[in-house]
């Protein structure tokens, strides 16, 4: 696993042009495709500015000093070369040194520093402590990206810039999908997106529960960019869970979910996939069940070694045979590729005590899937049409 320091080296190799062609290529696929690692390599190339301005800063500094240094010379010699007054001119012999000439240029240097000592050195302090200040404005930064969470480590939920083009769009939008007044309320400006995926074939759908926190509306939209207006059924905040309703009379309805949800416990190193959008398409990742516990072991949480990013949060999270084993919540902060899912039995028993309130309720999970047997690229063909971007707007 590479260091922080490790990641610098490979970045300043980089940044000087010291790489081979494929590490290079290869470096530049990564910082493609990993949003993490091309947010760390921005905070490198911000911090290396930084340094070579605090660097020149520095050496034009030592350049007026040894400056003022020999003008103090000059000085001293200029001093030592001139009779007291009233004495009798010395007589020179070939013991004493001649007096130092002065050039014009020198001079007038001389003056220069002796009438803007104290702005040049006023302008020195005022660069050093811009430089330490930037330096710490940028740790503070890095802190401030950070979300807080409730869970202990980094939930996922991912902070969207443009979703739309305008205002304008964002409302029409809500407005085409039965909000009433949609057309006519402003939406604030911050918005956030994640993942989630179908539950029942009646319309019911499950996230993370920090996805949707603090959301004044919700939009689904799939992968032919189907959007659906839904609103939260029920929230379980201790593991991370959501459900969510679409509530557009023009849905008809997923059709048969072609996975089963597992109420039973997975096994330890047992080959595991996801789906998600960290970004406007669909993602892919695999890896492995690599503990049966969550962080500082929770037992509502598996932990597995796929690599997730902002927007993985709420994803399925899938057995080799198609089975719903767990929803995505979050990653470590200080592991590499451990990421953090709730047990799909947790959500059975929350569906099925909500079932039980209200029998009327159509919660009806899945329990025969499509999938098992079938190769991996068949199994997301599948998949995809049941697996969601959520866009929260606040």
């Amino acid at each position: 696993m590479m260091t922080e320091a490790d990641y610098y080296a490979l970045f300043e190799a980089y940044a000087d042009g010291e790489l081979a062609a494929p590490a290079r290529a290869s470096l530049e696929a990564r910082l493609a495709a990993d949003p993490d690692l091309a947010l760390r390599y921005a905070d490198f190339a911000e911090l290396a500015s930084t340094l070579r301005a605090y660097g020149q800063r520095r050496h034009v500094r030592q350049q007026l000093q040894s400056i003022h240094a020999g003008m103090l010379a000059a000085d001293a010699a200029d001093e030592f070369a001139q009779p007291a007054t009233g004495a009798q001119p010395a007589k020179l012999t070939h013991t004493v040194n001649p007096a130092l000439h002065i050039s014009r240029t020198e001079r007038r240097l001389r003056d220069f520093w002796n009438g803007h000592r104290a702005t040049v050195g006023v302008a020195a302090s005022v660069a050093i402590l811009a430089v330490f200040g930037t330096l710490l404005g940028l740790e503070w930064w890095r802190a401030a990206k950070t979300q807080p969470s409730l869970y202990g480590y980094t939930v996922l939920r991912r902070e969207v810039e443009r979703i739309k083009k305008s205002q304008k769009d964002l409302t029409l939008t809500l407005n085409q999908f039965g909000k009433p007044g949609a057309g006519t309320t402003a939406l604030k400006e911050s918005k956030f997106s994640g993942t989630g995926f179908a539950l029942t074939s009646e319309g019911y759908l499950v996230t993370s529960y920090h996805v949707i926190q603090g959301a004044d509306s919700l939009l689904i939209e799939g992968r032919d960019r189907q959007r659906y207006h839904a609103e939260p059924v029920f929230s379980d905040v201790k593991h991370d869970l959501a459900i969510l309703r679409i509530t557009d009379k023009k849905f008809t309805g997923f059709g048969r979910l072609p996975y089963a949800v597992k109420s039973g416990q997975a096994d330890l190193g047992e080959r595991v996939f996801t789906l998600g959008y960290p970004r406007e398409d669909v993602v892919y990742g695999e890896g492995a069940l690599s503990a049966r516990s969550g962080f500082e072991g929770d037992t509502a949480f598996y932990q597995v070694s796929i690599p997730v990013n902002p927007g993985n949060s709420g994803g399925p999270l899938l057995d080799e045979r198609g089975n719903l084993i767990g929803v995505v919540s979050g990653r470590q902060n200080d592991a590499q590729s451990a990421a953090f899912a709730t047990k799909s039995s947790y959500l059975v028993r929350l569906v099925d005590s909500l079932a039980a309130a209200k029998p009327t309720a159509p919660y009806h999970l899945p329990h025969y899937g499509q999938l098992a047997g079938t190769g991996r690229p068949q199994q997301i063909k599948k998949l995809q049409d049941f697996v969601f971007v959520v866009k929260v707007f606040e």
